[in-house]
């Protein structure tokens, strides 16, 4: 069971605020993200011993007014009795029995022992792009009888490339489209410096989505094999 009461997990709900850097003790210089995670409400807890049948905490984040919520997120954190009614909400499976109550508070500093996160966010939408932004594809030729296609997919609905099931474009055909605004989860980020006074977290990395977008910090899942073990 961890120190922090939630079952051997450390997460939370935030905002990506932009980009500084840092220095470490040699004097170089670290690009990190700034995350203003939390401070987040438990506002439900499951066990594996009651009707939900397995352990999780659901974090609650940002005050909303009443006015502007519904009625059961209204009466859904008015149960804890501690609380206001919440924008956003998490549920975190968790593998040891939470140990925390609902209405408890939770900051950053479930983070100090925390080396490395996963980061998840809505990404950027970029509206429709073609093949070559989208897929990265290289195009047609430049010359030689090119004229108005360079930025072409190419054929795309050939009888040989679709044996078996007619002269149809195969079931996800990497093709034009609309490109972003999805969720993304970027692993293993390397956690540089936590500030509980301000509710921060200073993430190396590429952190989903922009400035502003709400993100979901989570202690990572496994330590990738490209990342150094410290």
């Amino acid at each position: 069971m961890s120190e922090n009461g939630l079952g051997s997990i450390a997460a939370l709900l935030g905002r990506k605020v932009g980009m500084t850097r840092v220095y470490d003790e040699a004097g170089s210089a670290i690009p990190v993200t700034v995350v203003q995670a939390g401070p987040c409400v438990v506002t439900q807890v499951k066990t594996q011993e009651g009707k939900d049948g397995y352990n999780a905490i659901q974090l609650g984040f940002e005050d909303i007014k009443e006015r502007r919520s519904t009625k059961p997120v209204v009466g859904h954190c008015r149960k804890t009795g501690k609380t206001e009614p919440k924008r956003f909400f998490r549920e975190v499976r968790l593998n040891d029995k939470p140990t925390v109550e609902t209405g408890t508070m939770v900051d950053v500093g479930i983070f100090e022992l925390i080396k490395y996160v996963d980061v998840s966010g809505t990404s950027k939408g970029k509206g429709f792009q073609g093949v070559m932004k989208r897929w990265s594809f290289g195009g047609q030729p430049g010359s030689h009888g090119t004229e108005r296609k360079h930025r072409s997919p190419g054929g795309i609905g050939g009888g040989q490339g679709t044996r078996g099931h007619g002269r149809a474009i195969r079931l996800g055909k990497k093709m034009s489209g609309h490109m972003g605004d999805e969720n993304i989860t970027a692993r293993c980020l390397q956690l540089v410096s936590v500030d509980k006074e301000k509710n921060l977290l200073l993430i190396k990395g590429t952190v989903p989505g922009a400035n502003g977008g709400v993100v979901f910090v989570r202690q990572a899942k496994t330590v990738l094999n490209n990342v150094k073990k410290a």
